[in-house]
């Protein structure tokens, strides 16, 4: 880690536009510890395990079929800044800052902060799986950042093989989700460029930040739903020591947290969470799946709120 040629590539950003993007790896790269990645053959192949046997799982409880990634990725801090980097960088291109030079001084103010939240989601990120949603890659992607899984563990005084095991369960929910929607990469891109337009033209149309965030409400919420129902083992303390954690974050952890809407995702969880335990209770969890058959069979805002109104719109 070195803050001063992290420093020093802010300080030197350059180029025409509102942000240097090579100048925000570089710099979060270089104010970030990559962590150690030096694992034995027998320690990948447990993530790969892991992975086969959330898989095998939760196609067999939740009654959907979906393919994953050849290959799980295990990442250190670094890899995970250069895979997102592209990802952040396409998303605030959508928004059109017109033919104006930027001056140097907001490049680099916008590339320094850019940077930072880049930096702290490196440090926090257990596992990822990405979509094609908002990449530049035309196969998904299923990745575990090993030194913030083992961090993370040893914080909690949880047995590592056991958390490590949690994550993976977590991120193969999320793969089971758009596997069983192919629909849904499209429909939550949609709504993401149609939001940055309105930006752009400087419009607020709080129909689509609401339906991103009903939509969002239910990829979380059914992940919950598969974890409790598929997980092998009870996990209510791991869950509570993870809040716990999050929790007792220092002022600046808690700013970055509310700055890059860490707290509306853990909302999103709780409430998308209940959502479909009613809908399992109600019925099975089966049929918490007929979400996916259809952008039109997503719940509304309202019917988060009360899903025997979804379970009647459903007629199932």
């Amino acid at each position: 880690m070195n803050l001063f040629r992290a420093v020093r590539a802010v300080s030197e950003a350059s180029g025409d536009g509102p942000v240097d993007w090579h100048a925000v790896g570089e710099a979060a790269k270089a104010a970030t510890d990559p962590g150690d990645l030096d694992l034995s053959p027998a320690q990948q192949q447990a993530y790969a395990d892991d992975v086969k046997a959330a898989h095998r799982r939760i196609e067999e409880v939740a009654g959907v079929e979906f393919d994953l990634p050849d290959t799980v990725e295990l990442h250190h801090r670094h890899h995970w800044i250069d895979a997102n980097v592209p990802t952040f960088r396409r998303v605030l291109d959508e928004l059109d800052v017109g033919p104006a030079v930027v001056p140097g001084v907001a490049r680099t103010l916008n590339t320094g902060s850019i940077a930072a939240s880049v930096g702290f989601l490196a440090n926090h990120v257990l596992g990822q799986y990405d979509p094609l949603l908002l990449s530049d890659h035309d196969e998904h992607r299923l990745y575990f950042v090993h030194p913030n899984i083992v961090k993370v563990a040893d914080m909690l005084d949880a047995d590592f093989p056991r958390f490590r095991r949690w994550i993976a369960f977590h991120e193969v929910s999320h793969a089971a989700e758009f596997g069983a929607a192919p629909w849904l990469d499209d429909h939550l891109e949609s709504l993401i460029q149609d939001t940055l337009e309105d930006i752009s033209a400087i419009q607020f149309d709080r129909s689509d930040l609401k339906e991103i965030d009903t939509t969002m409400t239910a990829v979380e919420g059914y992940a919950e739903l598969l974890m409790d129902q598929t997980f092998d083992e009870e996990y209510a303390d791991l869950r509570a020591k993870l809040d716990a954690r999050r929790n007792a974050g220092g002022p600046i952890s808690t700013l970055f947290r509310r700055l890059l809407g860490l707290g509306r995702k853990r909302r999103q969880y709780e409430r998308g969470k209940d959502f479909f335990e009613s809908v399992a209770a109600a019925r099975d969890v089966q049929t918490a799946a007929v979400v996916w058959e259809s952008p039109d069979n997503l719940p509304t805002d309202e019917e988060l709120d009360n899903p025997t109104r979804w379970l009647r719109r459903m007629d199932v």
